[in-house]
């Protein structure tokens, strides 16, 4: 679990914008158990930072002077669809109000375009149920990789590695590229994984 409704959505908690959030959602996707996603997560939503005081609902915020809104910023209502709050939403009504930028992240705009972070959640959701070395198990073998980079094996055949550093890495390709949170060439022999991305490669 990366988000919930008790912290500041992960896209904007980590820094490093979406490329970092949906690196460290694939990371989390490829470890054992179960997996939970707090709405939104999918779309890679931020934390709305700029809610005016006479809208917030937090009670901490009316028992704690100068808090900056707690749990209020990661309960806006989702977009849906549409150019414009409420975003398909029902007609606003007395939800929090959604940011004016968001028309990009609806569901509507997110859907079919294999670069979103929707479509990013929906295969690795997909592949995570069909693939053998995904889910259910505990067993995670480590495996040796450049500083800053994160590597294991899972049994099935499931290899996932996860550049945390601010640079691209080179390193040999554990097998075929599945899916990655990035762009990345499916190459054999050495590749450069990029800054914040994490990929994922059957052996």
């Amino acid at each position: 679990m990366l988000s919930n409704h008790d912290v500041v959505r992960h896209t904007t908690r980590l820094g490093g914008g979406p490329d970092r959030a949906r690196a460290a959602s694939l990371l989390m996707l490829a470890l054992p158990g179960s997996a939970y996603l707090y709405q939104g997560e999918e779309l890679g939503l931020p934390e709305v930072t700029d809610l005016p005081d006479e809208v917030r609902q937090d009670p901490s915020f009316f028992r704690d002077t100068g808090q900056e809104g707690l749990r209020d910023g990661c309960r806006v209502p989702l977009p849906w669809s549409g150019d414009r709050a409420p975003y398909g939403f029902g007609d606003g009504g007395s939800w929090l109000p959604q940011p004016a930028d968001w028309a990009p992240l609806t569901v509507a705009a997110q859907t079919g375009d294999p670069a979103s972070t929707l479509e990013l959640y929906r295969t690795a959701l997909a592949l995570r149920r069909a693939h053998p070395g995904l889910g259910a198990g505990d067993a995670v073998e480590w495996l040796a990789a450049p500083d800053g980079v994160l590597a294991f094996r899972r049994p099935g055949g499931l290899v996932c590695t996860a550049n945390t550093t601010a640079a691209p890495v080179r390193l040999p390709a554990p097998g075929r590229l599945l899916l990655a949170s990035g762009p990345l060439d499916d190459a054999r022999g050495d590749v450069e994984l990029p800054a914040d991305t994490t990929a994922w490669w059957e052996e």
